[in-house]
């Protein structure tokens, strides 16, 4: 039976490092997998996956409107598909999350997820919460806070270093950073903002 898995932690715990890793263990073995990021980060250009030491993929790309199951079936129609991989996880919406657990369980293939738990507030995503919900298996890959202390929290700060504890819950390429702290030093920080 195949199953959903969510792998998930702060940022900096090389998520999109796991992803291309899994997907290239996948190949190397000549099975086909589907990749999948969000289209709203574009960090790293249209439809690609990249991690910070500097592994890079191209993906497909889903936005809210994206119709998952019926794109993946369509994949399928063409040849064997080993396996599903999604990056930015958090950004899916809870259709998309059912449509993904029915591509385990109607189409026979496991699907991979990889993103945040929570966002700069410490509020879960649409996407996080419908994994979390649904999800066979659920990861926590590990992020290091300044402390030495695992860190499972992400803190927004501005240019000046500073915390930031209003605005959109996603913010892809401005001006503000995010960096991955335990929850102590997380709320120390933000009863500065």
């Amino acid at each position: 039976m195949a199953k959903l898995y969510f792998y998930y932690a702060s940022m900096n715990a090389g998520k999109s490092t796991t992803l291309l890793q899994a997907d290239f263990n996948y190949r190397e073995r000549g099975m086909a997998t589907m990749l999948w990021t969000a289209a709203v980060d574009d960090r790293a250009g249209a439809g690609r996956i990249a991690s910070r030491i500097g592994l890079a993929a191209n993906a497909h790309e889903f936005s809210p409107e994206t119709d998952l199951f019926a794109a993946i079936a369509a994949r399928i129609d063409e040849g064997p598909l080993a396996c599903v991989m999604v990056d930015e996880a958090q950004f899916l919406s809870r259709p998309q999350v059912l449509d993904l657990a029915r591509v385990c369980d109607d189409l026979g293939v496991p699907v991979l997820c990889y993103g945040l738990r929570t966002d700069f507030r410490g509020q879960l995503f649409a996407g996080s919460a419908g994994l979390l919900a649904l999800a066979d298996i659920l990861v926590e890959l590990k992020a290091v806070c300044e402390c030495g202390a695992k860190a499972i929290m992400n803190l927004r700060i501005d240019d000046h270093g500073q915390p930031v504890g209003e605005g959109e819950q996603t913010a892809i390429g401005g001006n503000e950073r995010y960096i991955a702290l335990c929850r102590r030093h997380f709320m120390a920080r933000m009863r500065e903002s």
